[in-house]
């Protein structure tokens, strides 16, 4: 940093010498300029002051001719010094402006440095720097990206986890990736999300079975061999289907059935004019049962879920709806303003921390189109939460209240206050 201040100081000084000749250059001239008028000896001057001399009419013609011609050598030099003012002009600005700049980068190179993007990855792999970037932008790109880099999208905490990470990263470039699903969901789990990308092939399933046409795949159980998983306990369709509750397994609430608690889908539908409501997402939906009921009435909808104990992805897939694994905490990949309907069921409750619980929300709020419906079915709490916190969390949000209902937790309400809500709910308009 010495060195190139040093050198930044020989520039400036080197730039100013040269200005101040320019200034003593121009003042000569006018100086000379000047002297030339008020010159006794100078045949102008003295052809001014007094009276005509007796000459003869070709000395006299001589003399003015001379005069004619230093007149004339005096108009070049006065249009040659309008040319060297405007340039010395021009010049002080742009010297000006740069004293600016100096002065500029004297005052940030004073503030310690920031540490450069790589120093962050210093001890992770050369795959992982890789895929996770900068990468430099073809020239023409930064008047429209605002940068000449591009950084990959991937979680912050995958720098806290640099050991995960690199794991993760480990593998044969172009060949196959590692069977890693519980890995990379527990990365995902603890912020490292999105993941980075990586240069290997995944997997491919023993004895592939071609899916089920729509629309019986809807409601048909896949083919095991269509998928490769093996995790804990629920190991395939048919255990996802049977909703199979051994140790660490995930009970599969409603995998293929779906009644809202106080009102249905064509219930919720009839609120807006027929076919308006054509596009939305289903967050932690499961099996993506909803997906598949929306579908048959000609609605597309997206369904984000984790792979707990179950290959929910997989399976969404296979009924020919459309899955994305992503976890609660990530911000839903649509531009705002643009979905019908957003619907949840059972994944939003209590559970969720209430600040993280409220930036979803406004995150909903942000991807629903102005008049589009968020439709929250069986919020989990106890009986002293709701009032107290979740209804001034869903006040601040903004949403007008269409319908809300809630409920006392059959089988345990009474013992244990839990408590069910259920919520209708319109961005407004304006």
């Amino acid at each position: 940093m010495s060195k190139k201040l040093t050198y930044q100081n020989n520039q400036m000084k080197h730039k100013l010498k040269i200005l101040l000749l320019i200034i003593i250059t121009n003042i000569l001239t006018i100086y000379i300029c000047t002297h030339f008028y008020s010159n006794p000896q100078n045949p102008i001057s003295t052809f001014s002051k007094n009276s005509l001399p007796q000459l003869d009419s070709t000395t006299l013609i001589a003399k003015l001719n001379a005069t004619e011609d230093d007149l004339a050598v005096s108009h070049y030099q006065i249009a040659n010094l309008q040319k060297k003012l405007k340039s010395t002009s021009s010049l002080v600005e742009k010297l000006l402006a740069q004293i600016s700049l100096f002065n500029l980068a004297n005052v940030q190179s004073s503030e310690p440095e920031k540490p450069e993007f790589n120093d962050h990855f210093s001890d992770i792999s050369d795959e992982a720097k890789l895929g996770i970037g900068p990468h430099k932008l073809p020239l023409g790109f930064l008047p429209r990206m605002g940068s000449d880099e591009l950084y990959a999208s991937v979680g912050g905490a995958c720098l806290k986890y640099k050991e995960d990470l690199n794991k993760y990263m480990s593998y044969n470039i172009g060949g196959e990736c590692p069977v890693d699903d519980i890995f990379a969901q527990a990365l995902m789990l603890k912020g490292c999300e999105p993941l980075p990308r990586r240069r290997c092939h995944p997997k491919s399933p023993t004895n592939y079975v071609d899916p089920t046409s729509l629309p019986e795949s809807l409601w048909s159980t896949p083919a095991d061999s269509s998928i490769i998983w093996d995790p804990y306990t629920c190991k395939n369709y048919k255990c996802l289907v049977e909703r199979v509750n051994g140790p660490g397994s995930y009970d599969c609430k409603d995998c293929f059935h779906l009644q809202g608690l106080d009102f249905g889908i064509d219930e919720v539908l009839g609120v807006k004019p027929q076919g308006t409501i054509r596009i939305g997402v289903d967050i932690g939906g499961g099996s993506g049962t909803f997906a598949a009921r929306m579908k048959e009435r000609n609605v597309t909808i997206i369904t984000t879920s984790m792979n707990f104990d179950a290959p929910f992805n997989s399976f969404i897939s296979s009924r020919g709806l459309l899955s994305m694994h992503v976890s609660i905490s990530q911000r839903l990949p649509f531009f705002e303003n643009t979905l019908d309907i957003v619907h949840s069921m059972h994944v939003l409750s209590n559970w969720i921390p209430d600040a993280m619980l409220e930036f979803t929300l406004y995150d909903i709020y942000r991807v629903l189109r102005p008049g589009g419906l968020f439709w929250l079915d069986r919020f989990f709490c106890l009986g002293e939460q709701l009032n107290a916190t979740y209804v001034p969390i869903f006040d601040r949000v903004g949403f007008n209240k269409l319908r809300w209902y809630s409920g006392m937790k059959l089988d345990r309400g009474i013992e244990k206050n839990e408590w069910y809500f259920s919520a209708l709910l319109e961005k407004p308009m304006t």
